[in-house]
């Protein structure tokens, strides 16, 4: 179980990478769109995050639902607006940097919170 846990786990961190990076290319660029690393990085991110806590679950480690809640909500909102803007041709400034944000908080709230709390 602990081989599959770090599996979902690399699995979880690539497809954050993926989201990460396919919004950071675009930085720079006047027109920003959802691309494709954007649009496998959030699917992975957050299916992989899924089945993380479901191994979690299943074993004996303590789960914090509240932290696993907010994460999920965000993975949740980032997913949509990521699926939901596929075939624009461009997305709005606000719109890109909003994913940017959620994406880095996202982040922020896996590693601060499990800090604070452990």
């Amino acid at each position: 179980m602990e081989t599959l846990r770090l599996v979902l786990l690399v699995l979880h961190l690539l497809g954050f990478a993926a989201l990460f990076g396919g919004l950071i290319v675009q930085v720079r660029s006047p027109e920003k769109v959802v691309n494709a690393a954007m649009r496998d990085g959030a699917g992975t991110a957050f299916l992989a995050g899924l089945l993380l806590v479901g191994v979690l679950e299943s074993g004996e480690a303590a789960v914090d639902h509240v932290k696993i809640g907010v994460k999920f909500a965000i993975g949740l909102v980032v997913l949509i607006l990521v699926m939901a803007n596929m075939r624009k041709p461009r997305i709005p400034d606000g719109l890109f940097y909003a994913l940017l944000l959620l994406t880095v908080a996202n982040v922020v709230v896996a590693v601060f919170w499990s800090t604070v709390h452990a």
